[in-house]
């Protein structure tokens, strides 16, 4: 399934309205609490670094966010694919590139939308705000202006400018290349390649190919209007009569007959499986136009086996998305203070990326693409966006040409140890969640969801399914459903909806629960009743009896009520504890609380358990666990009763010789506060600041967990019920429609086959 179809136009624009309008916000980085943080920051202490910038510019460097800041500079003009919509009707793209820059490689982006088609005056505009940026990112700005307007920037200004709808294809697309010449057995320096569409990408593609080495007498470059041959005068300009070449074709249809490449960058259908036929052996096809192919992989594949076929799009092989390389490449010019991008730091990048499509690709990664099979050849030639070695990769790569180039200001002296600083730069938990989302997408499963009569749950089941997870199954009265899809704009809208109280189902579900609960005090109309009437009850049966692979409740009950009937159904796994976890989200760190939901005191033999399988879970979201047992005391400071079950559980994982750093009991300010920690008890055990917390009771992990998700700043997922022998997950009566994807994605992951 494309992108495009993923979400709807309805859900888009509430995500980008719901809470704070936009997807950007500023937050301080020094703390202003008090009266002198103030004279720090502001009036008086600000003064300082302004005159030590005054006497020393380069100093702004060290005295202010310059360093770490790309403005994202429009005017417009080509809007991704919807052409000239001008300015303001361009901030939502620009900002949505300001939060991938920061998502991908921490890099600050600042969008700045200039409301003029003139060049002249962009370009003023723009020079004059070169002091507040290290580097300037031009986006959805018209050809042949974007080419005048960039030049003009970089002969200007002394830090990078970079046109990302130019370059940035440009690398991604020569990254794909190196590999597929490598596996086509292709020198490099000998294809013979038409580019179709002489706009920004396609003219930047053919300029970066002839950098790596493609012969500018092999390119064969089309407009609109036909092959860009000497002589013509017709729609030409400087940029496509720097291709033009000496040829009797004139046709797309001709020129791509004996080729051994055809990279595209115009349109829907310019591609036909009879010019696909006409190719050389084993033909690359790059078929770049979005959101619709040239051609399909589908049709090429029909015609010629031997294709190795590229795409925009993400529900193919070989994407070739510029997220691969912009914010990586600004990463590693910003740290070196480049004074530009040039065309060594994009060989690099270029080359950084198709080497690493070569090597061997880590589990999570091909756990999460399992249904790609992430292995070099001809349907993995470019690696995939959330491959966690990009971060490190890319930026070391395109540093290192800076240096070497002699465009870096501020040379790194230990690379190894610059490579270190970018693996600690991102949390793992983002890159690691969005690879179990494409593990469920590449086995999707049914899951229920109980409260199906909800608004929110029925949104939550649209997105579910659009997302590729799976199946969502509505646990509810039909006509009830059909009113408030009704009511939403989608009538048209079907699901699988199962009435608990008609189901055919209803006497195994019945017979089910009997059998469980009749040494219970259960009679069987008890049970009927429940199924009847419980549609957690009813879900979790579906569950157990095989006819959903997971199911997802909580809006309309608490999680205590919710979690007693999802276990009158399911009982925990053998030999492990049930309990409930919380991932805290913030800037800097990913933080494990359990047990949040379900043991109000646990002794000692519970507390360790819920450490063991706490440290198993973020292990799997790619933390290496590093346990803290809490309490209000330090190491039997003061000595209290109530801090023996946490002695005893140390005790119990110092005798089962677990894999993972523990320690406590420990307060939690030295728990996550490493230097306090190394300073005040350099006998603890941990390497670092903790992050799994094991919470001494019911009572402080969920007031804990609600006080951060409330005013940390960040992000909370959970609770995530871990220890149920088949997958249930319990949402909190306030969760958005994305906590309920999120938790049912999660849910159906645990189902999947280890």
């Amino acid at each position: 399934m494309s992108d495009t179809k993923r979400v709807t136009d309805e859900e888009a624009l509430l995500l980008h309205s719901s809470g704070r309008p936009g997807k950007l916000e500023i937050t301080p980085t020094k703390p202003l609490t008090t009266q002198r943080d103030l004279s720090l920051a502001y009036s008086p202490g600000v003064a300082a670094p302004c005159l030590r910038i005054a006497e020393d510019p380069s100093l702004a460097y060290d005295y202010t966010a310059k360093g770490n800041i790309v403005a994202i500079i429009s005017n417009g003009t080509a809007v991704l694919g919807l052409g000239d919509l001008g300015a303001l009707a361009g901030k939502p793209v620009m900002e949505g590139k300001a939060v991938l820059f920061k998502r991908f490689a921490d890099v600050d982006g600042i969008d700045l939308e200039v409301d003029t088609r003139d060049v002249d005056e962009f370009v003023n505009c723009v020079r004059f705000l070169g002091p507040s940026f290290g580097g300037i990112n031009l986006e959805d700005i018209k050809a042949p202006d974007c080419f005048i307007i960039e030049e003009r920037l970089r002969e200007l200004l002394d830090i990078p400018v970079f046109h990302d709808d130019q370059h940035g294809t440009a690398i991604i697309a020569a990254a794909g290349l190196i590999n597929a010449c490598d596996i086509t057995g292709r020198k490099i320096e000998d294809v013979k390649m038409v580019v179709n569409g002489a706009g920004a990408a396609g003219i930047a593609c053919a300029e970066l190919f002839c950098t790596m080495g493609v012969s500018r007498e092999n390119i064969i470059l089309c407009d609109t209007k036909g092959v860009v041959y000497r002589g013509r005068t017709n729609g030409m300009n400087q940029w496509k009569s720097s291709f033009a070449v000496a040829t009797d074709k004139r046709t797309l249809e001709e020129a791509v007959a004996g080729a051994d490449v055809f990279v595209g960058l115009s349109a829907k259908g310019a591609m036909t499986q009879e010019m696909v036929k006409s190719m050389a052996p084993k033909p690359i096809i790059f078929a770049l136009a979005n959101p619709d192919p040239e051609i399909t992989p589908e049709e090429v594949k029909a015609v010629r086996a031997d294709a190795i076929v590229a795409t925009g799009r993400s529900d193919y092989p070989n994407q070739v998305n510029n997220v691969l390389g912009f914010p990586y490449l600004f990463r590693g010019a910003l740290d070196v203070r480049a004074t530009t991008i040039n065309e060594a730091m994009k060989v690099a990048a270029a080359q950084a990326l198709a080497a690493l499509a070569r090597e061997d690709v880590p589990d999570e990664v091909d756990a999460a693409y399992s249904g790609r099979r992430l292995r070099y050849g001809a349907d993995y030639i470019i690696p995939v966006p959330f491959d966690p070695r990009l971060i490190v990769t890319v930026p070391a790569a395109v540093a290192q040409a800076a240096m070497e180039s002699g465009v870096a200001r501020k040379p790194i002296v230990d690379l190894s140890g610059y490579k270190h600083s970018l693996r600690t730069r991102l949390d793992p938990t983002a890159d690691s969640l969005e690879l179990i989302l494409e593990k469920v997408r590449a086995n999707p499963r049914r899951v229920v969801f109980a409260e199906g009569e909800e608004e929110r749950t029925i949104r939550a089941a649209m997105t579910f399914r659009a997302g590729g997870y799976g199946t969502p199954v509505l646990i509810g009265r039909e006509e009830v459903i059909r009113e408030q899809l009704a009511a939403m704009g989608q009538p048209n809208v079907q699901f699988e909806i199962h009435n608990a109280r008609l189901s055919d189902a209803n006497r195994r579900y019945a017979d089910h629960l009997y059998r469980r609960l009749q040494r219970k005090g259960a009679l069987l109309r008890d049970c009927q009743r429940m199924v009847n009437q419980d549609r957690n009850v009813f879900a979790a049966c579906m569950v157990a009896q095989g006819d959903a692979h997971a199911m997802v409740t909580g809006l309309t009950r608490s999680f205590g009520v919710a979690y007693e009937e999802i276990r009158r159904v399911i009982d925990p796994k053998a030999s492990e504890p049930v309990f409930g976890l919380h991932l805290s989200i913030t800037r800097n760190r990913t933080v494990f609380i359990a047990d949040t939901t379900v043991h109000f005191r646990p002794d000692g033999k519970a507390l360790a358990d819920i450490a063991t399988g706490a440290a198993a879970k973020a292990r799997q979201m790619g933390h290496e666990p590093r346990v803290a047992l809490l309490s209000f005391s330090n190491f039997g400071q003061p000595p209290h009763p109530n801090t023996d079950p946490l002695r005893e559980a140390l005790a119990i994982l110092d005798g089962r010789r677990v894999d993972f750093e523990y320690d406590g009991e420990m307060s939690a300010d030295v728990a996550l506060d490493y230097e306090l920690m190394k300073r005040v008890y350099p006998f603890s055990r941990l390497s670092g600041p903790a992050n799994v917390l094991i919470m001494p009771g019911l009572h402080s992990a969920d007031i804990s967990a609600k006080l951060l998700n409330k005013m940390a700043g960040g992000h909370m997922i959970g609770p995530l019920l871990i220890g149920l022998d088949k997958p249930a997950q319990i949402v909190t009566m306030g969760a958005t429609v994305n906590d309920l994807v999120t938790a049912a994605a999660l849910a159906a992951h645990d189902s999947l086959p280890w």
